[in-house]
């Protein structure tokens, strides 16, 4: 029994001797492996007598059993110095100020579209929604702007290898004069068979798609369109309506418009609209703000309207550039780059 014993204390010194996992276990096959110092008393017992193998062999299982308990033992230790060390590697300092995160915000360009829709909206416009890739018809022929016209290059935009239902191809939508057809569209069947058919107010706020890339412009930009169709809507209206606008966005009443004759297919007469601040580092200059007119006839008849009876206004805006000259930004690329310090300003 003493070389049993012998052995027992061997292992549980060369288990303590280790300091790693793969140390630990080529000490383990010294006496537990196929050629280990068990092993080898176990293949001993073969020369025995019976009662010897007996005695002998319960001798050596209880050996067994301490050693595996030594080495599971050791084992555990180990994996817990490990945890100790990391834990200590990874501690906290908890006198240390708390690491703060930024809160964020929306973007310029969002908080500017929000803001017109809640001007117009206390205006009584409606706000109207719609596919970005369009048919040719809601883009162009349905707002006279019928195929191979020159005045299609103004709104040069990208075209995809799909065929809408006119059998041109899809494309996406230069402007957002789509949603003002398709609106005006379900407002006159939503309301067929009536005595009376209520005004169409609405705005169209969205993101549009042009061939053109520099200090002002986007490939892909955001514009603000609005509608006012009814029996007795006039130039006027359309005048108080965006100077009124103007005033609640840039919160201010000292500023002055200017329309200037101009030329657009779906409008006529048609004319651009200017913006002068009387006070602040652009006063004094006109800046172009906005397109607008009276709706052309056909575009009236195309919306499902009589022409006869139903006139009015639409203008449209870019959002990018009403966000510029609210914010101070000249260059409209600084939108889309995704500085954080730029864009932390409007928090």
């Amino acid at each position: 029994m003493s070389d049993l014993n012998s052995l027992l204390e061997n292992a549980q010194t060369a288990f303590g001797q280790v300091s790693s996992p793969a140390e630990l276990e080529n000490a383990k096959a010294q006496f537990l492996g196929k050629t280990g110092k068990l092993t080898e008393l176990m293949k001993g017992m073969a020369a025995l007598s019976v009662d010897e193998k007996k005695t002998r062999g319960a001798a050596i299982n209880v050996i067994k059993q301490q050693v595996e308990a030594a080495l599971n033992a050791r084992r555990q230790a180990m994996a817990e110095g490990d945890l100790q060390t990391q834990l200590k590697a990874e501690a906290l300092d908890v006198s240390l100020p708390g690491r703060s995160r930024d809160i964020g915000g929306l973007h310029p360009i969002s908080l500017a579209w929000e803001r017109i829709e809640l001007i117009f909206s206390s205006m009584g416009f409606d706000v109207a929604d719609g596919p970005e890739i369009e048919e040719d018809w809601f883009s162009f022929t349905a707002l006279n702007n019928p195929p191979n016209h020159p005045a299609r290059s103004m709104q040069d935009t990208f075209y995809v290898d799909m065929q809408g239902e006119d059998g041109l191809a899809l494309n996406l939508r230069p402007h957002t004069s789509p949603m003002q057809i398709r609106y005006a569209q379900a407002h006159v069947k939503k309301y067929a068979g009536h005595a009376a058919m209520p005004e169409i107010r609405v705005i169209a706020p969205g993101r549009t798609y042009r061939v053109d890339s520099d200090a002002t412009h986007s490939p892909m930009f955001h514009q603000i369109e609005g509608l006012w169709l009814g029996e007795n809507v006039s130039f006027k209206d359309l005048k108080v309506t965006f100077l009124n606008f103007c005033k609640a966005f840039f919160e201010t009443d000292d500023l002055t418009l200017r329309f200037r004759p101009s030329y657009f297919p779906f409008t006529e007469p048609s004319a651009e609209i200017d913006i002068a601040f009387n006070t602040g580092p652009l006063a004094g200059r006109w800046l172009e703000v906005a397109g607008s007119g009276q709706v052309h006839p056909k575009v009236v008849r195309n919306m499902g309207l009589d022409h006869e009876t139903v006139i009015g206004f639409a203008f449209g805006s870019g959002i990018d550039r009403l966000a510029m000259l609210r914010y101070g930004v000249n260059d409209l690329r600084q939108f889309f780059d995704g500085n954080v310090r730029f864009l932390g300003q409007f928090r």
